[in-house]
């Protein structure tokens, strides 16, 4: 039964011109048994009206404007040619509601207005006997009323098909949106992602890689130093490990843990640590903080750390064996300020111009993005007197 619903679905003309079949004989059947009233010459006039009628029905949703016409046409013929009324006007009920509900709006208000003038017209050309003005009056009305519903109905359903379609057309739209919303989060995720790896790998591997030849290097004259070094690679290891899985697990649940095995996210108050872990690798750091330090939003505090923490790696990779580095953290009214620089060779020029100071373009690139993410502004090149300078303002707003 349903393959049988979904065929006839799938041809609507059929359906049509089955019924313009059905009517078409009621029409035959009803004028056979009517024939003793009408005239000579009326009935070689109804067949071809009453054939073009049905053929109205036959395809009214294949061209819906083309029938309306002709059935606009067929019903001014009867009025001239004064041929009665016939079942198969009931055909010009069928395409009002058709042409309300699919055609254009020229043919709707078409259909309408032939609509409501079909009546008073059938009852000036024939009108009822034996009654009186009021009588024609409520035949009229009675009559009128049936095209009025059909043309109502049609562009009911045309309103609503448009509101779905309207609706449909929203929900893709929402669906593309979010889609495309989903695309820039991943992007971003990963972006921040791979800018918390470099940060974390970049920074401890560059320590242990000092550590460990100083270690080699000192080994036999110095073991106590090499020893000394050996413990600096491990905890550095150790704390590498614990911000691998402090990322991992952000990964695996989408939320930062604090507890169990995961650390929190580096703050402004672990620069001291941080810049103590410089200190142990060989690396000369001035620390000062300028004035009152008072909370800041998670995302700057991470930004500030991090961006300390990358320019102290450059300096180590780039800035040669006798190189030092001063940081400075400054509380402004409305900013934090941070100055790194270094007195070593620097980093070489098309390196920064690029994007990155690590061989690849990933350091700078990385300070950006994320300076960039809390709405601040940077400054990275090499200073007048050698060495290399970066400076960088985040805004600041109390903590919450």
């Amino acid at each position: 039964m349903q393959r049988l619903y979904d065929f006839l679905r799938r041809h609507p003309t059929l359906v049509d011109g089955f019924w313009a079949v059905v009517l078409f004989g009621i029409s035959v059947v009803s004028g056979t048994a009517g024939q003793e009233g009408i005239g000579t010459d009326l009935p070689v006039v109804t067949v071809p009206i009453t054939l073009l009628l049905c053929l109205v029905i036959a395809l009214r949703r294949r061209m819906p404007e083309t029938m309306l016409v002709l059935a606009v046409s067929l019903g001014a013929a009867q009025l001239v040619l004064d041929m009665p009324l016939v079942p198969a006007d009931f055909a010009l009920l069928v395409i009002t509601f058709t042409v309300a509900s699919n055609g254009t709006r020229w043919a709707s208000r078409l259909a309408l207005t032939a609509g409501l003038c079909a009546a008073p017209l059938a009852q000036l050309r024939w009108p009822e006997e034996h009654i009186g003005v009021g009588g024609r009056i409520a035949v009229v009305i009675f009559q009128t009323v049936p095209f009025a519903l059909a043309w109502v109905l049609g562009d009911s359903l045309r309103t609503r098909r448009a509101y779905f379609a309207q609706l449909e057309e929203r929900a893709a739209r929402l669906e593309r949106e979010r889609e495309a919303q989903a695309k820039v989060a991943v992007a971003a995720e990963r972006a921040r992602i791979a800018r918390e790896l470099h940060d974390v790998v970049a920074h401890n591997v560059s320590v242990m890689v000092v550590q460990a030849d100083g270690a080699a290097y000192v080994l036999d004259s110095a073991p106590d130093q090499a020893k000394k070094a050996l413990e600096t690679i491990s905890g550095t290891g150790r704390q590498a490990l614990a911000e691998m899985r402090r990322l991992l697990g952000v990964l695996r649940t989408g939320e930062h843990q604090e507890s169990g095995e995961y650390v929190p996210q580096p703050d402004v108050e672990q620069l001291d640590d941080l810049i103590e872990q410089c200190r142990t690798s060989g690396l000369p750091v001035d620390f000062r903080i300028e004035g009152t330090p008072r909370p800041l939003p998670s995302g700057v505090e991470l930004t500030a750390y991090r961006i300390v923490q990358e320019a102290l790696t450059n300096t180590r990779k780039h800035g040669g064996p006798n190189a030092g580095a001063s940081v400075r953290l400054v509380y402004f009214d409305d900013g934090l300020g941070l100055l790194v620089e270094d007195d070593g060779k620097g980093a070489p020029h098309e390196l920064y111009e690029e994007g990155g100071v690590d061989g690849q373009g990933h350091g700078l690139i990385g300070m950006r993005e994320r300076i960039g993410m809390v709405g601040g502004t940077l400054d990275a090149g090499p200073r007048p007197g050698g060495g290399f300078r970066i400076s960088a303002l985040l805004p600041l707003k109390p903590a919450r």
